[in-house]
């Protein structure tokens, strides 16, 4: 992917290529009363819908467990979260639009059980969400033309990741323009034609990797992207069974493979059902690897940019208009007042 007409044409493809300078330029601002509610209560949940929870709730969840932080972090979509008792907790709802059903639904019956402490995060201003808020943050990206969400998922995900870690009095202010340069690059580098085209020509394209939101917020873009079948292989479930209906003409695309399971993989997948085996990761693997920078503690956004770079190639080579879906919507639930 690059900035030729051939793929800039498409806003989809502009707003991915904005994502290095969102993330270069981030800064966390008025943050002060979240930061104190959630060392308070040591309790945050995370909930909204598609794009705007998978990958911004699950690596905030992941990253931070890796870190040791002391604090109890949770997410589901509104409407099961609706269920609980989150009484004890901060919530934060994301929705670029600021008028998704399900979290707006949820935000209204937490207010009448007088649950107060509930931010928004949204890429609009005057919004539903930001009246049923007790403080809401506008993100710097602006509003996508695109369906398939991209800059916004990456700005909301860095958002919660940083405030997480102002919450251990640290900051990640000083790793941003190595992560912009990691993307970038990732944005940009050639990705093998046979590569592409196995992906173009899969049955089914699946996704595995950690529940850290990349390899399924991937596995949502592939259908938005590609309009293919996709499917997302949480942990090592795609050793566990799934290959009795997995196909030879099939794509597994590993985010980061564990590096136990890649005997294994390879014995299952590539020797017994004759899949091609695709990985993403910072270091060379067994499979054919489509290889990026480590930046550390920040490391998901790069293998998320390097994901969008390969889906772009597959709906060009499609000769799909990438900004135009036939059926999927742009804000997929909305609120009607």
């Amino acid at each position: 992917m690059n900035n030729n007409e051939k793929y800039i044409q498409f806003c989809l493809v502009q707003e991915i290529m904005e994502t290095p300078d969102i993330i270069r330029n981030f800064e966390l601002k008025n943050v002060d009363a979240v930061i104190e509610a959630v060392k308070s209560k040591g309790k945050l949940f995370f909930t909204g819908e598609g794009s705007s929870r998978i990958f911004p709730a699950k690596n905030a969840i992941y990253t931070s467990m890796r870190a040791g932080y002391d604090i109890n972090l949770a997410t589901d979509g509104g409407r099961q979260a609706a269920e609980y008792d989150l009484s004890d907790f901060v919530i934060f709802g994301a929705s670029n639009s600021g008028s998704t059903k399900e979290v707006i639904s949820l935000f209204d019956r937490l207010n009448k059980v007088g649950i107060n402490d509930r931010y928004g995060l949204t890429a609009r201003n005057n919004t539903k969400l930001s009246e049923m808020s007790k403080q809401t943050f506008v993100l710097s990206c602006g509003w996508e033309k695109a369906v398939a969400a991209t800059k916004s998922a990456a700005e909301q995900a860095l958002f919660y990741q940083e405030l997480l870690a102002q919450t251990q009095s640290r900051s990640l202010a000083d790793k941003l323009n190595g992560l912009a340069d990691a993307l970038q690059q990732a944005l940009v580098m050639n990705i093998d034609p046979v590569i592409t085209e196995a992906i173009a020509n899969a049955g089914t394209i699946y996704f595995a990797g950690r529940n850290d939101g990349v390899a399924e917020e991937l596995t949502l873009k592939t259908n938005e992207i590609t309009r293919k079948k996709s499917d997302y292989l949480e942990g090592t479930y795609a050793v566990h069974g799934i290959e009795e209906v997995m196909n030879a003409d099939d794509v597994v695309i590993f985010i980061n493979p564990f590096k136990a399971e890649v005997e294994k993989i390879k014995e299952t997948l590539v020797d017994g059902v004759g899949l091609t085996v695709i990985a993403v990761s910072d270091e060379d693997t067994v499979f054919p690897t489509i290889k990026v920078n480590d930046v550390g503690e920040l490391q998901n956004y790069v293998y998320l940019a390097a994901g969008w770079n390969i889906l772009v190639e597959v709906g060009i080579s499609s000769g799909i208009n990438l900004d135009k879906a036939e059926r999927a919507r742009k804000v997929g639930n909305e609120f009607v007042g």
